[in-house]
């Protein structure tokens, strides 16, 4: 059933004539090199956004999150989304990820350009925790297989603030709006992600530099820590820039020789 746009009733249609006069408008952007503080992001009403070069998003996604809200007491789920998205929030933070969002059962972070290790540190991290704290606690408690995906992206985006700023003493109907492939590709390539992988695109793979982000050291024989997959004729991936860097498939995802993380931060 479709109903036109003149049997809307005048409160929606005015709020759709307004938008779509804003679309008319000029937007004028401010370009950084870094993430600058939320508290300055501009909002809608200023006709501006911030653009900024080379952002890394960090995306971390719980497996099994509908099956675990659907077939469980509300205690276990409550207690396995705090223990998740909570335990995410603060490594990020810990770690000095610039921003930090939370989207569902998803957590992304962000990092400066300058901060490629350090958002593998982050990655590497969280893994270890679900691998060795998340996975088995939320095991004891329900009979469902949870786990995280993560993915890793990094591109130029805009970001401003959109939507209501204050109705009837709540400002949770306005909110940061990231605009550009880091955070929906780190996202796409975060479901791909199984028994520990991180995937990461090969935009961001080229920053890494140093030589224990590449290969093992905790073996008797050096290893090569990351595997090329190759997902030209992946459609989530196939349209993207990301998939346009080279012939070469465009894409990695990395295993971890060793389970302790501590040892890997040492040299980021």
């Amino acid at each position: 059933m479709m109903i036109t746009q003149n049997q809307l009733p005048e409160n929606i249609r005015n709020i759709i004539d307004k938008q779509v006069d804003k679309f008319k408008e000029n937007v004028f952007t401010d370009k950084y090199s870094e993430i600058p503080m939320a508290d300055h992001f501009p909002t809608e009403q200023s006709n501006k956004w911030f653009k900024i070069k080379n952002v890394i998003c960090v995306f971390v996604d719980m497996k099994n999150s509908t099956k675990l809200s659907a077939s469980h007491h509300a205690s276990n789920t409550a207690k396995a989304y705090t223990l998740f998205t909570g335990t995410a929030v603060r490594i990020f933070h810990e770690l000095g990820a610039p921003y930090i969002d939370i989207k569902g059962d998803g957590v992304f972070a962000l990092f400066n350009s300058s901060q490629a290790h350090t958002a593998l540190a982050a990655a590497v991290t969280f893994r270890t925790f679900a691998k060795e704290v998340f996975v088995p606690k939320v095991a004891k408690k329900t009979d469902i297989e949870v786990d995280a995906h993560i993915g890793i992206d990094q591109s130029t985006l805009l970001v401003s603030k959109i939507g209501i700023k204050r109705n009837q003493e709540r400002s949770d109907k306005h909110n940061e709006v990231w605009a550009g492939e880091a955070v929906n590709m780190a996202a796409k390539l975060s479901s791909l992600s199984k028994n520990g992988e991180i995937y990461t695109s090969s935009r961001f793979f080229k920053q890494l530099s140093a030589r224990k982000a590449l290969i093992s050291c905790n073996c008797d024989e050096e290893q090569n820590l990351w595997k090329e997959f190759d997902l030209s004729d992946d459609d989530r991936f196939s349209q993207s820039r990301v998939g346009r860097v080279k012939r070469n498939p465009p894409f990695f995802a990395v295993r971890w020789v060793s389970t302790s993380f501590l040892s890997r931060l040492k040299f980021f």
